[in-house]
């Protein structure tokens, strides 16, 4: 699948500048903007718009104001945000799990993923990393594959229909390996259970193993990006280790609701965009294990629907469903 591509020269170059906007972004905004987080404060997404919205204010002359609308895994605030006027005042922090995931786990979504939002740019890339208990007899990739072919094996997610589940059944139907499913409520049961061998492999965040790999209860074998992660940079990808084409990474983007117009959108677009590249974000985002992106509008929605396509296939291929 194709990503977008992260900061280069002529990204920058093509930055739009603001005061050759059309009117109707040289006037927006004129009123504090809703940005709505599908999750409570305090997470790393909390944390992330509000980094994001603290730099905005600035340069906007309206403050971002932080809505927290946790729930029902981020569908109720982007319900929320798919019914909002079309105005611009109210955008979304959204994932995956919301527009791309959400239309395969629920056949009867209360919002349209791609009509009802208007794509302003991928904030961030956090690949995903595959771990294994010390326990396991494998060290490389190719041994994992082996020894699941000879032997029965379980693996922990955090939940049933999360990427976390979702890109181990990437990862079986690329290799033919069938290894048993444990959905737990979150990372850090799972964490527990493999470091006391009850489970014995993994996909997660890089973020989230580090503190475990980097103090060796828990081993790293690859990440599933199609370059090495800035937090695990002796880890080979999945793509190095033989498993061709693979990536799973948590993407974090911005959207508007459906119909905004277009020069609000290329406003908001920008204004995120320089945020991204300033000195103190990309340091914070850095300690968070988010990669920064800063995609066009165009690219963000043309990675939303690539995503909606083959998450559709996961599911339907390996049976998930939310229990």
């Amino acid at each position: 699948m194709i990503r977008p591509c992260r900061f280069s020269a002529s990204l920058v170059v093509t930055l739009s500048i603001i005061a050759a906007l059309p009117a109707a972004a040289q006037s927006y905004p004129a009123k504090p903007i809703r940005f709505v987080v599908p999750f409570t404060a305090g997470g790393s997404q909390d944390v992330i718009a509000r980094l994001l919205a603290q730099k905005l204010a600035g340069r906007l002359g309206h403050q971002l104001v932080i809505d927290n609308r946790g729930g029902a895994a981020g569908l109720i605030a982007a319900e929320l945000v798919a019914k909002a006027p079309r105005d611009g005042y109210t955008i979304l922090l959204t994932s995956a799990g919301q527009l791309s995931i959400a239309p395969a786990l629920h056949p009867k979504l209360a919002y349209d993923p791609v009509r009802d939002f208007a794509p302003i740019t991928q904030l961030i890339d956090t690949p995903m990393a595959l771990i294994v208990t010390n326990g396991l007899p494998v060290k490389t990739v190719a041994d994992l594959l082996a020894l699941a072919k000879s032997k029965p094996l379980n693996y922990a997610s955090t939940g049933n229909g999360t990427i976390s589940q979702l890109t181990m059944e990437s990862l079986k139907s690329a290799t033919g390996i069938d290894v048993a499913h444990v959905p737990y409520k979150g990372a850090a049961p799972a964490f527990i259970d493999m470091m006391a061998a009850q489970v014995s492999l993994m996909f997660t965040t890089t973020v989230s193993a580090a503190p475990y790999t980097s103090s060796g209860k828990l081993r790293a074998l690859a990440v599933a990006s199609r370059k090495r992660a800035m937090m695990m940079p002796e880890v080979p990808t999945l793509i190095e280790s033989g498993v061709k084409n693979f990536e799973s990474t948590v993407w974090v983007g911005v959207s508007a609701t459906g119909g905004t117009p277009a020069p609000v959108v290329r406003r908001l677009h920008d204004e995120f965009v320089l945020a991204l590249q300033a000195p103190d974000i990309r340091e914070r985002f850095a300690v968070l294990g988010a990669e920064p992106v800063g995609s066009t509008p165009e690219q963000f929605a043309a990675l939303i629907r690539e995503d909606i396509v083959r998450w559709a296939k996961v599911v339907k291929a390996s049976g998930v469903r939310l229990d």
